[in-house]
């Protein structure tokens, strides 16, 4: 699933993959739709430290009602491009939480 209306994703043993595109030292936090299969974050903390990283996992875990120990970003730490893994997941239960988001 690649295109602008589906969110690109993998099931693995490990969790679900989700990928990101992070737009740090935004007006607002916010998860503001998907571009090229990449679920769109905003979020106004600056990329200084791995703070917008924490920022975007406590954003992520308060929007779609997990815990913050669920999820991980396992690629593209230092990039506006992310890899997200999310422990205990399907995709099938994660897309409900999704779709009203983003709709």
């Amino acid at each position: 699933m690649n295109n602008r209306n589906h969110i690109r994703y993998e099931e693995t043993d490990e969790g679900l993959l989700l990928f990101l595109k992070a737009h740090a030292k935004a007006k607002r936090n916010g998860i503001t739709g998907i571009l090229d299969g990449r679920l769109k974050i905003s979020i106004t903390q600056a990329p200084e430290k791995g703070k917008a990283n924490i920022a975007i996992l406590k954003l992520l875990a308060k929007e779609l009602g997990l815990k913050r120990a669920q999820l991980q970003i396992i690629a593209g730490e230092t990039s506006s491009l992310k890899t997200l893994r999310i422990e205990k997941m399907t995709f099938e239960e994660l897309s409900p939480r999704l779709r009203v988001l983003i709709e």
